[in-house]
C-alpha cells in the first residue's frame, strides 16, 4: 500500500502538477515517505526544503532562494523573488524540475501558506518553475478548508493520505528494518511479540519501531536469542502510549458514578462494579494485558 503511494506521489510530482498535498497523523510515517520520495524522483529534479514551519511571510522568498544557493544579503524581498525567478528559468532552459517540499506544514501560518501560493506563480507559458508539495498532520486539511484559503486549496492537484499500517504489515516492516540494519538470520520477533507490538501501536509506524527497539534491548538483557511476548510486553509496559489499564478506566468510571447515582440505579450494584481495595496494579496489569495473548 506504502508502495503504491510513493510511486502515485512521485509520478504527480515528475508531472509537474502545481501544488500536491500530503497527510497523516502524528508518527504515521510522512517524513520516511518524503526521504524515499527524494531517491526515486528522476535524476533531473532538485529539491529543496523548508523545514522551519514558523516562517514569517516574508521570510518564505529567503528560505527558498538560501536552499537554491543564491546570495540574498542586503537584498529587498522583491529583490530576492527577481533572483530566484532568474534562477528557476536558467535551470528549466537547462532541463531542470525544482520541487520545493514543506514539511510540518500545518504548523504554519496562514499567512505564510499563502506566501507560498504567491511564490508558485512564478511560471512559464507551458510549466511551473516551482512545484510544492506539502506534508502536514490532518489539521493541514482544516486550515486549507477555512474560505481565506480557498485559493491555495484549488491550487492542490493532488491529495494524498499516509494510512496507518496494518498489523499484517508489521511482520515485513520489522524484517525489512532488520535487513537494512545488517541482520541475516532467521526471523528475530515471534509471531507474538509482533502481534502485541502491532496491536500497540495502532499502525503508528513510529510506535512501532519504538517498541521493536525497547523489545529487542528486552531480549538483550534476558540473553535470549530472539524477541519473545515476554519482552514484546516489557516494552509496551515501558513506553509512554501503552494502552491505559481497563480496570483503572473502570475505577475512575465508579469514582464520578457514585457521586451522580441516576434515579432508580441500585448503590449495591455500583458497590459491587467497583474494583475491590486489595486489587494490586501489577494483578490489574496482568489482567489487562491478558488480551495480548489472543
Amino acid at each position: 500500500m506504502r508502495g503504491e503511494l510513493l510511486e502515485a506521489l512521485c509520478c504527480a510530482v515528475e508531472r509537474g502538477e502545481g501544488f500536491v498535498k500530503v497527510t497523516g497523523e502524528v508518527g504515521s510515517g510522512k517524513t520516511m515517505l518524503c526521504r524515499m520520495m527524494e531517491h526515486r524522483l528522476a535524476p533531473h529534479i532538485d529539491i529543496i526544503y523548508i523545514a522551519n514551519p514558523a516562517l514569517l511571510p516574508r521570510e518564505v522568498c529567503y528560505a527558498v532562494a538560501s536552499e537554491l544557493g543564491l546570495a540574498t544579503h542586503g537584498l529587498r524581498a522583491d529583490e530576492v523573488i527577481r533572483r530566484v525567478q532568474s534562477d528557476l528559468i536558467a535551470r528549466h532552459r537547462r532541463g531542470r524540475q525544482v520541487v520545493l517540499l514543506v514539511e510540518e506544514a500545518q504548523a504554519m501560518p496562514l499567512d505564510t501558506l499563502e506566501a507560498l501560493r504567491l511564490l508558485s506563480n512564478l511560471e512559464t507559458s507551458h510549466d511551473k518553475l516551482l512545484q510544492m508539495v506539502l506534508f502536514g498532520q490532518p489539521e493541514l486539511d482544516r486550515h486549507l478548508d477555512l474560505p481565506r484559503m480557498r485559493q491555495l486549496r484549488e491550487r492542490i492537484t493532488q491529495s494524498f493520505a499516509v494510512p496507518l499500517m496494518p498489523e499484517p504489515a508489521v511482520y515485513d516492516f520489522l524484517a525489512f528494518r532488520l535487513h537494512a540494519a545488517g541482520y541475516r538470520g532467521e526471523r528475530l520477533f515471534s509471531v507474538g511479540a509482533t502481534r502485541c507490538i502491532a496491536r500497540t501501536a495502532r499502525g503508528v509506524v513510529r510506535r512501532i519501531s519504538i517498541l521493536a527497539d525497547k523489545a529487542l534491548l528486552a531480549a538483550y538483557i534476558d540473553d535470549a536469542g530472539r524477541v519473545e511476548l515476554r519482552h514484546a510486553q516489557a516494552a509496551v509496559q515501558d513506553s509512554p502510549f501503552r494502552r491505559r489499564p481497563a480496570m483503572a478506566t473502570l475505577r475512575a468510571g465508579m469514582r464520578w458514578l457514585k457521586g451522580t447515582v441516576p434515579a432508580g440505579l441500585s448503590p449495591a450494584f455500583v458497590q459491587a462494579a467497583t474494583p475491590k481495595a486489595g486489587d494490586s496494579p501489577a494483578a490489574l496489569a496482568r489482567r489487562d494485558s491478558s488480551s495480548l495473548h489472543d
